[in-house]
């Protein structure tokens, strides 16, 4: 029988070189997050908020024109 996993754990790669792990319960609230508040704003300098899973209402604020698809010479 398939197991299904208890989060998710997403890489987010910033322009400074840094990596910030975050984690989702599930993948459809990953995409949700994704695609409601980072790609409309993925060109801007505000902040926006990421949930932090392990600590209820907390969040963690990034500028979503620091994070890039690019990883580098890893």
């Amino acid at each position: 029988m398939p197991r299904k996993a208890d989060e998710y754990a997403i890489h987010l790669f910033l322009s400074s070189g840094h990596r910030e792990e975050i984690r989702f319960t599930s993948i459809q609230d990953f995409q949700k997050w994704y695609s409601g508040e980072l790609v409309p704003k993925s060109e801007s300098n505000d902040f926006i908020n990421i949930p932090i899973k392990n600590i209820q209402g907390e969040y963690m604020v990034i500028r979503p024109s620091i994070i890039t698809s690019e990883i580098g010479d890893w």
